[in-house]
């Protein structure tokens, strides 16, 4: 009786889904250094997400990746200072050429 709940629970856990504001976002994937992120850009705005596990004392270095992703997937700059998040989900602004 419950398995009809227990599907879309499921499914909707798969894969790495942009917050709300930023659904129709562009999408870049990447791996680096064993972990796989999700970057989203949509206008100025910017999110990038780690999908998996870190453990402990990778977050440093997990965030400093996710801050290099930015320009180097969407050429677009960072505006570091915009930065909210941590080391499993950030967002922030950036400045995109036209």
């Amino acid at each position: 009786m419950r398995m009809p709940f227990i599907l879309p629970l499921f499914l909707a856990a798969c894969g790495a889904q942009p917050a709300p504001h930023m659904f129709g976002a562009e999408r870049f994937e990447a791996s680096r250094g064993g972990h796989d992120y999700v970057v989203f850009l949509k206008g100025g705005s910017v999110e990038v997400i780690r999908l998996g596990y870190a453990r402990r004392g990778e977050h440093q270095e997990i965030r400093a990746t996710m801050i290099e992703l930015v320009p180097e997937l969407t050429g677009c700059t960072l505006r570091e200072s915009s930065l909210q998040g941590d080391s499993g989900e950030m967002r922030g602004l950036v400045s995109c050429p036209r």
